[in-house]
Protein backbone atom coordinates (compact mmCIF):
# COMPACT_ATOMS: atom_id res chain seq x y z
CA UNK A 1 0.00 0.00 0.00
CA UNK A 2 2.61 2.16 1.08
CA UNK A 3 4.66 1.60 -2.48
CA UNK A 4 1.58 2.83 -4.47
CA UNK A 5 1.05 5.58 -2.21
CA UNK A 6 4.83 6.81 -3.25
CA UNK A 7 4.79 5.63 -6.65
CA UNK A 8 1.36 8.15 -6.81
CA UNK A 9 3.24 11.05 -5.19
CA UNK A 10 6.12 10.94 -7.54
CA UNK A 11 4.01 10.81 -10.54
CA UNK A 12 1.95 13.36 -8.91
CA UNK A 13 5.12 15.83 -8.47
CA UNK A 14 6.23 14.92 -11.51
CA UNK A 15 3.01 15.85 -13.82
CA UNK A 16 2.72 18.92 -11.85
CA UNK A 17 6.84 20.24 -12.21
CA UNK A 18 5.73 19.69 -15.89
CA UNK A 19 2.81 21.57 -16.20
CA UNK A 20 4.70 24.53 -14.02
CA UNK A 21 8.04 24.29 -16.82
CA UNK A 22 9.45 27.23 -17.70
CA UNK A 23 8.17 28.86 -20.89
CA UNK A 24 10.34 31.12 -22.70
CA UNK A 25 9.48 34.93 -22.59
CA UNK A 26 7.87 36.31 -25.66
CA UNK A 27 7.72 39.88 -27.19
CA UNK A 28 5.23 40.85 -30.39
CA UNK A 29 6.43 43.27 -33.06
CA UNK A 30 5.50 44.11 -35.91
CA UNK A 31 7.25 42.48 -39.01
CA UNK A 32 9.47 44.50 -41.83
CA UNK A 33 7.29 43.68 -44.34
CA UNK A 34 4.43 45.17 -42.85
CA UNK A 35 6.13 48.32 -41.62
CA UNK A 36 7.24 48.99 -45.44
CA UNK A 37 3.94 48.06 -46.94
CA UNK A 38 2.48 50.56 -43.98
CA UNK A 39 4.82 53.31 -44.34
CA UNK A 40 6.55 52.36 -41.06
CA UNK A 41 9.93 53.02 -41.46
CA UNK A 42 12.82 55.43 -41.60
CA UNK A 43 15.70 56.33 -44.21
CA UNK A 44 18.76 56.04 -43.10
CA UNK A 45 22.48 56.24 -44.63
CA UNK A 46 24.42 52.90 -43.88
CA UNK A 47 27.96 53.82 -45.13
CA UNK A 48 26.64 55.87 -47.97
CA UNK A 49 23.66 53.34 -48.86
CA UNK A 50 20.37 54.28 -47.92
CA UNK A 51 18.67 51.93 -46.10
CA UNK A 52 15.07 51.42 -44.92
CA UNK A 53 14.59 50.22 -41.29
CA UNK A 54 11.86 49.95 -39.32
CA UNK A 55 10.08 52.95 -37.28
CA UNK A 56 8.55 50.73 -34.43
CA UNK A 57 7.78 53.83 -32.16
CA UNK A 58 5.67 55.69 -34.66
CA UNK A 59 4.00 52.52 -35.60
CA UNK A 60 3.07 51.50 -31.73
CA UNK A 61 1.87 55.39 -31.14
CA UNK A 62 -0.11 55.63 -34.33
CA UNK A 63 -1.55 52.70 -35.21
CA UNK A 64 -4.65 51.55 -33.88
CA UNK A 65 -5.05 48.40 -35.79
CA UNK A 66 -1.37 47.80 -34.68
CA UNK A 67 -1.89 47.94 -31.43
CA UNK A 68 -4.96 45.99 -31.13
CA UNK A 69 -3.51 43.21 -33.24
CA UNK A 70 -0.47 42.73 -30.92
CA UNK A 71 -2.82 42.75 -27.69
CA UNK A 72 -4.77 39.92 -29.72
CA UNK A 73 -1.47 37.74 -29.96
CA UNK A 74 -0.17 39.00 -26.38
CA UNK A 75 -3.54 37.28 -25.17
CA UNK A 76 -3.70 33.95 -27.14
CA UNK A 77 -0.04 33.60 -25.74
CA UNK A 78 -0.64 34.49 -22.12
CA UNK A 79 -3.48 32.20 -22.38
CA UNK A 80 -1.29 29.48 -23.14
CA UNK A 81 1.26 30.25 -20.51
CA UNK A 82 3.75 32.17 -22.19
CA UNK A 83 5.04 35.64 -20.38
CA UNK A 84 5.03 38.20 -22.34
CA UNK A 85 6.89 42.18 -22.89
CA UNK A 86 5.37 44.43 -24.00
CA UNK A 87 6.86 46.44 -27.15
CA UNK A 88 5.54 49.63 -26.74
CA UNK A 89 6.08 49.88 -22.86
CA UNK A 90 9.75 48.67 -24.03
CA UNK A 91 10.04 51.71 -26.18
CA UNK A 92 8.70 53.85 -23.07
CA UNK A 93 11.78 52.44 -21.45
CA UNK A 94 14.38 53.01 -24.07
CA UNK A 95 13.24 56.39 -24.50
CA UNK A 96 13.74 57.44 -20.86
CA UNK A 97 17.22 56.57 -21.43
CA UNK A 98 18.22 59.28 -23.76
CA UNK A 99 21.56 59.99 -22.06
CA UNK A 100 23.04 56.66 -24.07
CA UNK A 101 24.64 57.34 -27.12
CA UNK A 102 23.33 55.78 -30.38
CA UNK A 103 27.12 54.45 -30.76
CA UNK A 104 29.96 53.69 -28.22
CA UNK A 105 33.44 55.04 -28.96
CA UNK A 106 36.43 54.35 -27.59
CA UNK A 107 39.11 56.75 -26.52
CA UNK A 108 40.77 55.30 -29.77
CA UNK A 109 37.76 55.79 -32.18
CA UNK A 110 36.48 52.14 -32.11
CA UNK A 111 32.88 52.27 -32.44
CA UNK A 112 29.93 49.16 -31.83
CA UNK A 113 26.49 50.66 -33.31
CA UNK A 114 23.52 49.11 -32.28
CA UNK A 115 20.44 49.03 -34.35
CA UNK A 116 16.77 49.50 -33.23
CA UNK A 117 16.38 45.85 -33.18
CA UNK A 118 19.28 45.19 -30.87
CA UNK A 119 18.10 47.93 -28.56
CA UNK A 120 14.75 46.69 -28.42
CA UNK A 121 15.68 43.21 -27.54
CA UNK A 122 18.18 44.24 -25.06
CA UNK A 123 16.15 46.26 -23.01
CA UNK A 124 13.01 43.82 -23.27
CA UNK A 125 15.32 40.23 -22.89
CA UNK A 126 13.03 38.32 -24.26
CA UNK A 127 14.16 35.24 -25.38
CA UNK A 128 11.77 34.87 -28.47
CA UNK A 129 10.50 37.54 -30.92
CA UNK A 130 7.53 37.22 -32.44
CA UNK A 131 7.32 38.86 -35.94
CA UNK A 132 3.86 39.53 -36.70
CA UNK A 133 2.43 40.65 -39.65
CA UNK A 134 -0.94 40.37 -41.91
CA UNK A 135 -3.07 41.82 -45.52
CA UNK A 136 -6.43 41.99 -46.05
CA UNK A 137 -7.90 41.01 -49.07
CA UNK A 138 -11.52 42.21 -49.96
CA UNK A 139 -13.83 40.16 -51.93
CA UNK A 140 -16.50 42.04 -52.65
CA UNK A 141 -18.60 43.21 -49.75
CA UNK A 142 -16.44 40.19 -47.72
CA UNK A 143 -12.99 40.64 -45.66
CA UNK A 144 -10.54 38.03 -45.26
CA UNK A 145 -7.54 38.68 -43.08
CA UNK A 146 -4.10 36.57 -43.86
CA UNK A 147 -1.34 36.50 -41.38
CA UNK A 148 2.29 35.02 -40.77
CA UNK A 149 4.04 35.11 -37.50
CA UNK A 150 7.56 34.11 -37.23
CA UNK A 151 9.56 33.02 -34.13
CA UNK A 152 12.96 34.99 -34.44
CA UNK A 153 15.61 33.70 -31.13
CA UNK A 154 16.67 36.92 -29.52
CA UNK A 155 20.07 36.34 -28.66
CA UNK A 156 21.29 34.61 -32.43
CA UNK A 157 18.20 35.66 -34.71
CA UNK A 158 18.00 32.49 -36.33
CA UNK A 159 14.75 31.54 -36.82
CA UNK A 160 12.59 29.34 -34.89
CA UNK A 161 9.36 28.51 -36.95
CA UNK A 162 6.48 30.23 -38.13
CA UNK A 163 2.70 30.26 -38.63
CA UNK A 164 0.93 31.18 -41.46
CA UNK A 165 -3.43 30.84 -41.97
CA UNK A 166 -6.36 32.74 -43.51
CA UNK A 167 -9.48 33.83 -41.97
CA UNK A 168 -12.56 33.38 -43.21
CA UNK A 169 -14.56 35.40 -44.97
CA UNK A 170 -17.02 38.12 -43.10
CA UNK A 171 -18.89 41.26 -43.83
CA UNK A 172 -18.05 43.07 -40.76
CA UNK A 173 -15.12 41.60 -38.86
CA UNK A 174 -12.43 43.67 -37.77
CA UNK A 175 -8.73 43.14 -37.57
CA UNK A 176 -8.46 41.45 -34.34
CA UNK A 177 -11.46 39.51 -34.49
CA UNK A 178 -10.38 37.85 -38.11
CA UNK A 179 -6.77 37.43 -36.82
CA UNK A 180 -8.05 35.99 -33.56
CA UNK A 181 -9.87 33.15 -36.37
CA UNK A 182 -6.92 32.99 -37.81
CA UNK A 183 -4.23 32.45 -35.80
CA UNK A 184 -6.13 30.11 -33.33
CA UNK A 185 -6.29 27.35 -35.74
CA UNK A 186 -2.33 27.54 -36.06
CA UNK A 187 -0.77 28.47 -32.71
CA UNK A 188 -0.39 25.17 -30.93
CA UNK A 189 1.34 23.60 -33.40
CA UNK A 190 3.62 27.10 -33.55
CA UNK A 191 3.53 26.85 -29.80
CA UNK A 192 5.52 23.54 -29.31
CA UNK A 193 8.00 24.27 -31.43
CA UNK A 194 8.87 27.71 -29.19
CA UNK A 195 8.69 25.43 -25.99
CA UNK A 196 10.68 22.18 -27.81
CA UNK A 197 13.52 25.37 -28.81
CA UNK A 198 13.50 27.10 -25.50
CA UNK A 199 13.92 23.43 -23.34
CA UNK A 200 16.88 22.60 -25.87
CA UNK A 201 18.06 25.70 -24.61
CA UNK A 202 17.76 24.45 -20.76
CA UNK A 203 19.72 21.77 -21.65
CA UNK A 204 22.61 22.31 -23.70
CA UNK A 205 22.78 26.03 -23.23
CA UNK A 206 21.84 29.68 -24.99
CA UNK A 207 23.29 30.31 -28.04
CA UNK A 208 25.53 33.46 -27.82
CA UNK A 209 28.72 35.28 -29.46
CA UNK A 210 31.39 37.13 -28.06
CA UNK A 211 34.31 38.73 -30.00
CA UNK A 212 37.37 40.08 -28.62
CA UNK A 213 39.05 42.59 -29.92
CA UNK A 214 42.90 44.63 -28.92
CA UNK A 215 42.65 48.39 -29.45
CA UNK A 216 45.63 49.42 -31.47
CA UNK A 217 48.33 51.36 -30.19
CA UNK A 218 46.76 50.49 -26.40
CA UNK A 219 48.49 51.57 -23.02
CA UNK A 220 48.90 48.82 -21.65
CA UNK A 221 51.00 47.43 -24.89
CA UNK A 222 50.05 43.95 -25.31
CA UNK A 223 47.69 41.87 -27.72
CA UNK A 224 46.53 38.20 -27.64
CA UNK A 225 49.95 36.65 -28.25
CA UNK A 226 51.44 38.44 -24.79
CA UNK A 227 52.60 35.98 -22.75
CA UNK A 228 51.66 35.36 -18.87
CA UNK A 229 53.26 32.53 -17.62
CA UNK A 230 54.06 30.65 -20.33
CA UNK A 231 50.73 30.86 -21.80
CA UNK A 232 49.61 33.70 -24.52
CA UNK A 233 46.23 35.90 -23.69
CA UNK A 234 44.39 34.02 -26.62
CA UNK A 235 45.42 30.89 -24.92
CA UNK A 236 44.04 31.84 -21.56
CA UNK A 237 41.11 33.38 -23.21
CA UNK A 238 40.13 29.63 -24.79
CA UNK A 239 40.76 27.84 -21.17
CA UNK A 240 38.15 30.01 -19.47
CA UNK A 241 35.48 29.58 -22.67
CA UNK A 242 36.40 25.77 -22.21
CA UNK A 243 35.62 25.76 -18.34
CA UNK A 244 32.13 28.58 -18.28
CA UNK A 245 30.59 27.00 -21.34
CA UNK A 246 27.63 24.04 -21.26
CA UNK A 247 29.90 20.92 -22.12
CA UNK A 248 32.87 23.29 -23.73
CA UNK A 249 30.59 23.90 -26.84
CA UNK A 250 31.42 26.90 -28.93
CA UNK A 251 33.19 27.48 -32.39
CA UNK A 252 36.12 29.67 -32.43
CA UNK A 253 35.76 31.30 -35.84
CA UNK A 254 38.76 33.76 -36.04
CA UNK A 255 42.03 34.09 -34.91
CA UNK A 256 44.74 36.54 -34.74
CA UNK A 257 47.16 38.92 -32.68
CA UNK A 258 44.23 41.28 -32.16
CA UNK A 259 40.86 39.70 -32.59
CA UNK A 260 39.63 36.13 -31.33
CA UNK A 261 35.49 35.75 -32.95
CA UNK A 262 33.68 32.76 -31.14
CA UNK A 263 30.32 32.16 -32.31
CA UNK A 264 27.94 28.63 -31.35
CA UNK A 265 29.17 29.82 -28.06
CA UNK A 266 26.80 27.69 -25.40
CA UNK A 267 26.22 29.15 -22.24
CA UNK A 268 24.06 28.26 -18.63
CA UNK A 269 20.40 30.13 -18.77
CA UNK A 270 21.12 30.36 -14.83
CA UNK A 271 24.68 30.83 -13.29
CA UNK A 272 26.05 29.21 -10.43
CA UNK A 273 23.50 30.81 -7.70
CA UNK A 274 20.65 30.16 -9.91
CA UNK A 275 20.26 33.57 -11.17
CA UNK A 276 19.11 34.00 -15.12
CA UNK A 277 21.79 35.27 -17.36
CA UNK A 278 22.26 36.35 -20.56
CA UNK A 279 25.50 37.67 -22.30
CA UNK A 280 26.48 40.32 -20.64
CA UNK A 281 26.07 39.24 -16.98
CA UNK A 282 28.17 35.76 -18.17
CA UNK A 283 30.85 37.96 -20.06
CA UNK A 284 31.45 40.12 -17.32
CA UNK A 285 32.82 37.32 -15.57
CA UNK A 286 35.47 37.06 -18.11
CA UNK A 287 36.22 41.00 -18.16
CA UNK A 288 36.50 40.05 -14.17
CA UNK A 289 38.90 37.54 -14.71
CA UNK A 290 41.65 39.22 -17.08
CA UNK A 291 41.46 42.57 -15.01
CA UNK A 292 42.03 41.32 -11.98
CA UNK A 293 46.20 39.89 -10.48
CA UNK A 294 47.82 38.35 -11.76
CA UNK A 295 46.81 39.10 -15.44
CA UNK A 296 45.33 43.37 -14.46
CA UNK A 297 44.49 43.95 -17.96
CA UNK A 298 42.29 47.05 -18.70
CA UNK A 299 38.97 45.51 -20.35
CA UNK A 300 35.90 47.70 -22.05
CA UNK A 301 32.78 45.76 -22.58
CA UNK A 302 30.18 46.25 -25.31
CA UNK A 303 26.61 44.96 -26.28
CA UNK A 304 25.24 44.60 -29.23
CA UNK A 305 21.90 43.37 -28.48
CA UNK A 306 21.33 40.70 -26.19
CA UNK A 307 23.13 38.06 -28.37
CA UNK A 308 26.73 39.78 -28.76
CA UNK A 309 29.34 41.16 -26.25
CA UNK A 310 32.52 42.37 -27.57
CA UNK A 311 35.29 42.97 -25.45
CA UNK A 312 38.11 45.66 -26.04
CA UNK A 313 41.56 44.78 -24.99
CA UNK A 314 44.19 46.74 -23.54
CA UNK A 315 41.70 50.36 -22.66
CA UNK A 316 39.13 51.09 -20.70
Amino acid sequence: MKKHLLLAAMLLMSITAFSQAKKPTLMVIPSDVWCEANGYYLEVDNMGMKQHVPDYQRAIQTDMELAMAITTINDLMAERGFPLKDMGQTLKMINMQLSEQELMTSKQGNMVAETTIDRLSRYAKADILLYLGWNIQELGPKKTLSFSLEGIDAYTNKSIGAAHGVSSPSFSADVPTLLHEAVVANIDVFNNRLQSHFEDMFENGREVALEIRVFDNNAAGIDLETEYNGMELGEIIDAWMVQNTVAGRFTKLYSSETQIIYEQVRIPIYNNLGVAQDTESWARKLRKELSQSPLNIPVKLSTKGLGRVILYIGEK
